[in-house]
């Protein structure tokens, strides 16, 4: 995730209590806006996540690129459609806020 650093400016770092109760990890500027991303890695592609995040978005490492999502979009649909696992590519389909950053 080093990489997605140098694709905003003026970051800041969660320290250890924001990244463990506030949920984000890295804060900073994307097209001109300020916000809160969480980071945290898919591990067997699972991304755990929580409604008690102040994460403004979620940062998806992909291979070539990454996807950023709106975390509150996010939460609206999985409460609105009571969902508990969601496919990747059904959530690209379904959310207005979706950004792809190519790595490079």
């Amino acid at each position: 995730m080093k990489n997605f650093h140098n694709k905003i400016k003026n970051i800041k770092f969660a320290n250890l209590k924001q990244r463990n109760t506030e949920l984000w990890d890295v804060e900073g500027i994307l097209h001109n806006q300020k916000f809160k991303f969480d980071t945290r890695p898919i591990k067997n592609n699972i991304k755990i996540g929580s409604f008690k995040s102040k994460a403004d978005k979620i940062v998806l490492d992909m291979k070539d690129k990454y996807i950023i999502i709106d975390t509150e979009e996010l939460h609206q649909y999985i409460k609105k459609n009571k969902l508990k696992d969601l496919e990747l590519n059904d959530l690209i389909s379904k959310l207005e806020w979706t950004i792809f950053l190519t790595k490079k």
